[in-house]
């Protein structure tokens, strides 16, 4: 089965995802890697299926397999580092981030990845400096502003939200 096969096998489990069902999701795509257990997009959507529900260890556990899957596979390396991120693995998420900057030094995703990371650890200079390459690739509006409001925490200009 090549890439674009299974690409096309993981999308009804994608697809249930984005519509906002992702016990579906979850029950779809794991039968796809018990049926396929080579195809790195089911890993990859079983992961995000799992990190939307809030199970961390469980999407972690999707991306590694998925980068087993498949090493270069960008999409997995940054949700991946999101993962260890929100589970408070900073050095690893940073590693995440440094590894697919190393393959496209001005990737939106992995520019955000590193920027969330420092702010996190406390490194309000490289955080400020990721958050600007990051707004210099012209992001989605609702993600640019978010990266703009962090930018004003860091200035001092606005406060952080309770959590």
């Amino acid at each position: 089965m090549d890439e674009g096969d299974r690409w096309e096998a993981a999308q009804e489990g994608a697809e249930r995802l984005r519509e906002g069902d992702v016990e579906g999701a979850i029950e779809e795509l794991e039968r796809l890697v018990l049926e396929e257990p080579d195809n790195e997009y089911g890993y990859y959507f079983l992961g995000s299926a799992h990190f939307e529900k809030g199970d961390l260890d469980k999407a972690m556990k999707g991306f590694v397999v998925a980068l087993e899957k498949a090493p270069g596979y960008i999409g997995a390396m940054v949700h991946l580092g999101h993962t260890l991120r929100l589970l408070g693995r900073y050095d690893q998420a940073l590693r995440m981030g440094q590894q697919v900057l190393a393959r496209d030094k001005h990737d939106a995703d992995a520019l955000y990845l590193m920027a969330l990371t420092h702010y996190a650890v406390g490194d309000e200079a490289a955080a400020k400096a990721y958050l600007e390459r990051f707004l210099a690739t012209n992001p989605e509006v609702e993600v640019a502003q978010e990266a703009t409001g962090l930018l004003e925490i860091l200035a001092g200009k606005a406060q952080p939200l309770e959590e």
